[in-house]
């Protein structure tokens, strides 16, 4: 996997023109329903926030590209799930991520809108909640709503560790030490944001709640 994301970097690099449809087709699948659970985007865009740090590429076209992607992925997602109604969640290829199935679902229920604005940042759930969603029949506006702030918040932040430190690094070169501090400061905020994404993934990976209490928790 990392040869392959080597090599895609090292594509863009060489093929800056390609780097806004690359961008778009790894956020896009990284918001896919299970297709996400194996797109290698966040070390991809770290790496692609190096880019746009040392002037390679352009800021505003990824930016834009990678939102849209985000915001796409997640739209088909939930309109796959509207479609095809609950039987989706039950079928057998699903069943080596039950438990993700199962806590999307009680974080759905539990917080509704928000957890379509959260669950992005949170690991595994970020592909199923979409589905979940349309599943349980959210209503259209509300969850394009969420669908394109998360998506406006989410992809910035991916790019943030890999922009932020190669500038830094440029920053201590030139001696432009009050820009050091400054990018130091964000570089940290940016850390612990990273770390925060990581709990929260070592939680959404823990054994869910029973789709029983689920089911009692819906009723209630």
């Amino acid at each position: 996997m990392q040869a392959l994301i080597d090599q895609l970097v090292l594509f863009i690099q060489n093929n800056q023109s390609w780097a806004g449809l690359i961008v778009l087709l790894m956020s896009f699948g990284e918001s896919l329903f299970v297709v996400g659970l194996f797109i290698p985007a966040t070390v991809l865009l770290f790496a692609t926030g190096t880019l746009i740090a040392t002037g390679t590429l352009d800021a505003g076209p990824i930016l834009f590209w990678g939102i849209v992607g985000a915001i796409v992925g997640d739209a088909v997602s939930f309109w796959f799930g509207h479609w095809m109604g609950p039987k989706v969640l039950r079928h057998k290829r699903l069943k080596p991520y039950r438990r993700y199935v199962a806590r999307a679902r009680l974080f759905f229920y539990r917080y509704g809108f928000f957890a379509v604005l959260i669950a992005r940042f949170i690991g595994p759930l970020r592909s199923f909640i979409p589905t979940v969603a349309g599943v349980m029949a959210m209503p259209q506006l509300r969850f394009q709503l969420a669908n394109i702030i998360s998506a406006i918040l989410w992809f910035p932040a991916l790019l943030a560790p890999g922009y932020l430190a190669t500038r830094g690094v440029e920053a201590i070169k030139e001696g432009h030490h009050a820009t050091v501090y400054s990018l130091v400061g964000l570089t940290v905020i940016a850390i612990i944001a990273w770390m925060i994404m990581r709990k929260r993934r070592a939680i959404a990976q823990r054994k869910p709640a029973s789709l029983k209490r689920i089911r009692s928790h819906h009723n209630s």
